[in-house]
């Protein structure tokens, strides 16, 4: 069993005992004084920085490619971020995730926002194939790892292949 006071609600306090006053259910109960615990603070969440760059081995994912290759294009336009939302008919908030890599977006919002860039979708994708091709040759040291034989002149395919 507990040892409070029947129908007498267990107070749990918040403040050090020297800094708040005595309360009436304490006065009540007879329950030992507890050392108070520091309180724990909830990190620091400044100003959104860029995202991490993958973990070396590590391929980056193509949302974050993605957003990348959007967010370059258009600050390569000098055009905000509500004038690119305003044209490809999508809410700022979410083509700032997109440009983030935190949101997934569908083949349609990325045809859109690639349209209000003046690009199309080819060329979005072409764009996003090449970050990614660049990141895995310079993460494998310029060229193929060991584990993938060397391709021929015949199979190697520069390309990118989407499947649905």
């Amino acid at each position: 069993m507990s040892n409070h006071a029947p129908n007498e609600a267990r107070v749990i306090p918040l403040r050090p005992a020297a800094a708040r006053e005595p309360s009436r259910t304490q006065a009540v109960t007879d329950a030992p004084a507890r050392t108070p615990r520091p309180p724990v603070l909830a990190p620091h969440r400044g100003p959104a920085a860029p995202a991490a760059p993958a973990p070396a081995g590590k391929e980056p994912l193509w949302r974050d490619l993605v957003g990348d290759v959007l967010r370059r294009e258009r600050l390569a336009q000098e055009r905000t971020l509500k004038d690119v939302a305003d044209a490809a008919r999508i809410s700022m908030p979410y083509l700032s995730e997109v440009e983030r890599g935190r949101k997934e977006a569908s083949s349609e919002v990325l045809a859109a926002a690639a349209r209000a860039l003046g690009l199309g979708l080819t060329d979005l994708l072409s764009l996003a194939q090449r970050e990614l091709t660049r990141h895995s040759r310079a993460v494998s040291g310029g060229g193929r790892s060991t584990a993938a034989p060397a391709p021929t002149s015949a199979s190697r395919y520069d390309g990118m292949c989407l499947a649905a």
